[in-house]
């Protein structure tokens, strides 16, 4: 069985996933330090970007609700997707809920770094 090589790691980061795509190409999903407090979900999409990175996909925050819950407080979470308009994905921490909610409500934010290999 092939093994997955982990890319290396910043001080801080965790390692959550390598996704396969229908190519079988490999990409990396690290969750970066640290949060941003509550915010409309523009504003945290640019706060990602800020520290370069991007709000996890509502895949990856099912995983992070999964394997990285103790990373987050109990409270919903911005994901990068939309949905419709003017509302977006978050995911719950508390219970592991998915939900959509408008743009403009302010909720917290983790970024995430995505590597293809």
């Amino acid at each position: 069985m092939q093994q997955l090589q982990i890319p290396p790691l910043a001080e801080g980061e965790i390692y959550l996933c390598g996704i396969v795509d229908a190519k079988g190409d490999i990409e990396h999903t690290i969750l970066l330090p640290g949060e941003n407090g509550r915010a409309p979900w523009k504003d945290q999409l640019d706060w990602a970007k800020s520290i370069g990175g991007d709000l996890p996909s509502r895949v990856e925050q099912a995983l992070l609700f999964a394997n990285c819950r103790d990373q987050f407080e109990r409270d919903w979470y911005w994901s990068n997707e939309p949905d419709g308009s003017g509302w977006a994905w978050f995911q719950d921490f508390y219970d592991g809920d998915q939900g959509s909610y408008r743009q403009g409500g302010e909720l917290r934010a983790r970024a995430v770094r995505r590597l293809p290999i």
